[in-house]
């Protein structure tokens, strides 16, 4: 009975291997219609994108810091604020800056007055005038002595009347020579001796004078002096154009080069005056304020961020491989982890024209702007950007799941009769989910098999490993 039992137990235990063995044997060897997922190749619209993520950022942002050491006094904007290009945000306690700043109110005010008194007196272009009229007179004399010398000083009459003025008055003193001779002797407190000795004394005084005129009048320049007078011309020639030329600058209204003197100035004191205080470099929010009342600040110390927010960019990163699809205007899509079930449009507005190397990659930084963007986008957030670089219409698509390649070739297996049959496949451009089919055996309406086997055996059915 023992080796009865035995042998019914090996009966079965043979029969139960037997049925498992033909079970996958079954499995492996047959491929029912209902095991594969199929949908008909068909005809559709492709909007081929290119993904990236990047950070939200600004148009433009600045950090705003101090450039003097001082006592804040007040502040004038908080986080959020819009503010307006030279909005003051913050300045100091002027007692408590130094000396240079606080005398730099004083220059300006000079400076200023300066400008002022510049553009609306009249006395430079009168001094103006003034300067040529004593010029040209200068001028004339000169001109009158160089030209003297290449001709008599006198006339022939003058020249005979000077002579016989000093023949009468050598005539003259000789009468009076005998007159004095006659007296020479008497005490010195005589007054006929006084008297004659003061006749005889002027009349010699009057010959010198004559002799001299005579002698100028008769006579010519040597080399030296008409040089000497040429030089002096050509001096008063040049001074009255100087002249000139100034009363030109000043005709129509002040100096241009001493308006731009002035104007200089003002900007120079104002500067040293605003390191005393924050300024706005450009419209734009508040996003940070650091400074409160009292705060003890010193030069590069950080007061304020502000920031552009009425355009936000973001930058991404493009590999060389797509850089050639992206072009300025491409639409966009964006969608931010932060913000939930929400997605955004936006543009491509600027494209790199040169590619950096990122760990062996070469990337491409391309800028895209929101169009659409709200308060609930900030800088700083995490964007996930889709770029519409080609869209095609009414082409054959095949799902990118069901593609195969065999032998270097793409393929894709469609369902015939219940069996799977390889079809050579040529792809344009693809999306996340389907391909363009611009060419092999795949028609419109072939049922495409999306999750064929890894192999398949020679009778299309699937092969055993």
């Amino acid at each position: 009975m023992k080796i009865i039992r035995n042998i019914i137990i090996g009966i079965i235990v043979i029969g139960a291997i037997a049925g498992i063995g033909y079970y996958f044997w079954n499995a492996n060897n047959t491929a029912p219609q209902g095991q594969y997922q199929t949908t008909p190749a068909a005809r559709g619209s492709l909007e081929a994108t290119v993904g990236a993520t990047g950070t939200v950022r600004a148009n433009q942002a600045a950090l705003l810091a101090w450039e003097t050491t001082g006592s804040v006094e007040s502040v004038r904007v908080k986080v959020g604020d819009r503010v307006k290009k030279d909005d003051v945000l913050a300045e100091l306690a002027k007692t408590s800056l130094p000396q240079n700043i606080i005398l730099a109110e004083v220059d300006l005010l000079t400076a200023q007055r300066n400008l002022e008194d510049l553009q609306t007196s009249t006395t430079a272009r009168a001094q103006a005038e003034l300067a040529v009229t004593q010029a040209e007179k200068a001028l004339k004399e000169a001109k009158n002595k160089y030209e003297g010398s290449n001709f008599a000083r006198a006339s022939d009459t003058k020249i005979e009347n000077v002579q016989s003025e000093l023949d009468l008055l050598n005539n003259q003193i000789s009468q009076a020579r005998k007159v004095y001779n006659m007296f020479k002797d008497l005490p010195d407190g005589d007054s006929r001796k006084a008297g004659a000795l003061s006749n005889l004394t002027s009349l010699e005084l009057r010959r010198d004078q004559v002799v001299a005129e005579l002698n100028y009048i008769t006579g010519r320049p040597d080399d030296n002096e008409v040089s000497q007078r040429l030089s002096n011309y050509e001096i008063a020639k040049a001074q009255l154009d100087d002249a000139r030329l100034r009363l030109e600058r000043v005709q129509d209204g002040p100096d241009d080069l001493e308006v731009a003197r002035l104007e200089a100035q003002i900007t120079a004191a104002q500067a040293t005056l605003d390191l005393a205080r924050i300024i706005a470099p450009f419209e734009g929010t508040i996003t940070i304020v650091e400074p409160l009342p009292g705060d003890q600040v010193s030069p590069g110390l950080q007061a304020f961020r502000l920031d552009d927010l009425t355009r936000l960019l973001v930058d991404v990163q493009i590999s060389e491989i797509d850089i050639n699809n992206i072009n300025i205007g491409q639409p966009v899509t964006m969608s931010f982890d932060a913000i939930l079930g929400k997605t955004y449009d936006g543009i491509v507005v600027s494209v790199g024209q040169v590619g950096s190397v990122v760990q062996g990659a070469v990337n491409f930084t391309i800028t895209v702007e929101l169009t659409n963007g709200d308060a609930t986008v900030r800088p700083g957030m995490t964007a996930a950007v889709n770029i519409l670089v080609k869209e095609v219409k009414d082409v054959l698509l095949v799902p990118n799941r069901s593609v195969r390649i065999v032998d270097g070739e793409r393929v894709v297996y469609v369902l015939m009769d219940g069996l799977p049959v390889m079809t050579t496949v040529r792809l344009g451009s693809s999306s996340d989910s389907v391909s363009e089919v611009v060419g092999g055996d795949l028609k419109e309406g072939d049922l495409v098999i999306l999750n064929p086997p890894a192999t398949f055996g020679p009778m299309g059915g699937p092969g055993g490993n």
